[in-house]
């Protein structure tokens, strides 16, 4: 299985569930690993972050399962197909097929403009539909957080520092490097979408290699780092054996 929960224990009421670590084109396609995105769930308030292919089937597989039914939010980083293509159904089995108008949806603004990726009539469904801005703060149910800057990516995507009773968990999502990050996300606990083993010589692959994750080790000084959304270069390398390389 690809699914990987922190903390480690499934009876735990606080709790984040990765429903798949994949990440970039090739391994979501081929499904080299999962790429369902993850479910927090704090003090009884319920996020799906990201519900890329696969999110339902993971979640309703997991054991014990995740019940939409019991979401409190979907937040959507940005418009790829990797993290939103099962918003749609997301929506649905949240809000009961649409027959019941509850839930909030946070998404970028291209995500339901002229070519949106939430359907319309998804729109109508949640109790409420939120855009992002930089520097935002939001609030659902007992979790804090905020958009703190808008990533370099090739289209609008953000981040998340997650605010919850003495903890700050900080979210990088896609993006190229850029030092401002480091004075951005400075969670006790750091998740990284770290893509690519090595910088892309090209450089056309906005998204963080192990070098950046160094960045973020040797300045933000976390408590505890989480990688995850790999491409084939990362898996190539045995991310676990990457991660203990960096401890």
């Amino acid at each position: 299985m690809h699914d990987s929960q922190f903390p480690a224990n499934t009876n735990d009421t606080n709790f984040i569930k990765f429903l798949g670590t994949g990440g970039a084109r090739f391994v979501v396609a081929e499904q080299l690993r999962a790429s369902g995105g993850a479910w927090l769930s704090l003090d009884g308030t319920n996020i799906y972050l990201d519900p890329g292919p696969g999110a339902l089937v993971k979640a309703l597989a997991s054991r014990p399962k995740l019940q939409p039914r019991r979401l409190d939010g979907i937040l959507l980083s940005h418009r790829h197909i990797d993290h939103c293509n099962d918003i749609n159904i997301m929506i649905e089995a949240m809000t009961n097929g649409g027959f019941d108008r509850r839930g909030v949806v946070f998404t970028t603004e291209d995500a339901v403009g002229d070519d949106p990726v939430v359907f319309r009539y998804a729109q109508n469904y949640p109790g409420e539909m939120r855009l992002f801005s930089e520097g935002a703060t939001y609030e659902i149910g007992t979790i804090r957080f905020e958009t703190p800057v808008q990533h370099i990516h090739p289209d609008p995507t953000f981040g998340f520092n997650f605010y919850w009773k003495n903890h700050k968990i900080s979210w990088v999502i896609d993006t190229k490097f850029f030092p401002e990050l480091l004075q951005h996300y400075d969670g006790d606990l750091l998740i990284l979408h770290c893509v690519r083993l090595e910088a892309d010589p090209a450089k056309r692959i906005k998204h963080l290699n192990l070098d950046d994750v160094k960045q973020f080790l040797r300045n933000a000084r976390p408590k505890y780092v989480i990688l995850t959304h790999f491409g084939r270069t990362m898996l190539k390398a045995k991310p676990w054996e990457v991660a203990q390389s960096l401890s």
